[in-house]
């Protein structure tokens, strides 16, 4: 049953499961620029930095990618190891299960995962980053581009919102997002396993700007603010989950939130089936500089100055932000785990002694 692309064929979500409610936005209301549903988006952006997204238009797209999903997994693994995303920090392409660790202990995910490039994709059939197998190929056209440019336009939907309620000028965004311009901003198929009892993909803060996820089976859990309590976000039909990463994070001097998420084996009678998820990135332009827009906008830069002193200015570029977390990932151990993490890390357990929260924002 491979994917659970059909909505009929996945058996429902346990009850007594500790879960995370989740604001409902209905993305047609935002559309209409309703005032209510964008303070409700607003609401969520700058609570736990999670939502779900209703009539989002997509879901035709979203079944065709658990598709593409299921045929490209179904490759012989010498296939697919020929598309390895290797150790140099870059995300494109395939990543086995067993290859990065999922906490300071240095235990090994259970998941493998198929990444293509935005650009890429807009490109085709032009290579920008890297080419692909033949699924990839064959769907370039009528799968992944279709679905890329919608959810493309649904976060840039998001981004002016934001945008405005930051009182930044316009446009500020689209300058760090530029279509034609090289950025890490991708769409990727996740695949786990049945009958796992550990963790899919360890802890972690989203590395770009927005985020878009399409789940079928449970597994995605949350750790919200404040807390070391994981709780499951239920999936639900026909509908998205959103979430604020840490480039916007930053941009907005932690006004908007970033928040620790990792990937579990779906809980109860649904761990006997394989778990898939659809994941669209937004990411900034490779050369665009992650910090706060202070000087932009008077609301940012309020929030900058009650925090500690150079929280939201790691000074580097986009892509070396994202090159150097994900060469961390790669390291398969406890200190290649820590340093991974992005901007609430701090929030991820107990830290080896001698690093400090300020060094690790760094890192």
């Amino acid at each position: 049953m491979p994917g659970l692309t059909l909505s009929n064929l996945t058996p429902p979500f346990p009850a007594g499961v500790p879960v995370h409610p989740l604001l409902i936005v209905d993305y047609e209301l935002l559309l209409r620029r309703d005032e209510r549903e964008i303070n409700k988006l607003w609401l969520a952006a700058t609570g736990l930095g999670f939502w779900y997204l209703k009539n989002h238009g997509t879901q035709q797209e979203v079944d065709r990618m658990f598709e593409w999903g299921s045929e490209t997994f179904s490759l012989p693994l010498e296939e697919k190891l020929k598309y390895d995303i290797g150790m140099d920090g870059n995300s494109v392409g395939y990543k086995a299960k067993g290859s990065i660790a999922t906490d300071a202990l240095g235990t090994l995910d259970t998941v493998e995962f198929f990444t293509i490039s935005q650009n890429d994709v807009f490109a085709y059939p032009q290579t920008i980053r890297r080419k692909y197998p033949e699924p990839v190929n064959r769907r370039m056209r009528n799968t992944l581009l279709p679905f890329a440019q919608k959810s493309k336009a649904i976060n840039e939907t998001f981004l002016r919102i934001f945008e405005e309620r930051l009182g930044l000028p316009y446009g500020e965004f689209a300058k760090t997002h530029q279509e034609d311009k090289l950025c890490c901003s991708e769409l990727r198929c996740v695949k786990t396993p049945p009958n796992q009892s550990s963790t899919g993909i360890g802890p972690h803060s989203d590395f770009g700007t927005l985020t878009i996820v399409h789940n079928r089976l449970g597994g995605l859990q949350v750790m919200p603010p404040g807390t070391d309590e994981w709780l499951y976000i239920k999936p639900l039909p026909g509908h998205a989950v959103c979430n604020i990463a840490d480039a916007l994070s930053l941009f907005s001097g932690g006004i908007l939130r970033s928040s620790v998420h990792r990937v579990m084996p779906p809980p109860g009678s649904q761990s006997r089936y394989e778990r898939y998820s659809i994941c669209y990135f937004t990411r900034p332009n490779d050369d665009a500089i992650l910090r706060a827009l202070s000087d932009k906008s008077p609301l940012i830069a309020e929030a900058v100055r009650r925090a500690p002193p150079g929280q939201f200015e790691p000074g580097c570029t986009s892509s070396e932000w994202i090159s150097r977390r994900i060469r961390n990932l790669c390291l398969k151990s406890r200190q290649g785990f820590i340093a991974s993490q992005g901007t609430e890390k701090i929030a991820i357990g107990k830290q080896p002694q001698g690093v400090s929260p300020a060094s690790m924002l760094r890192s």
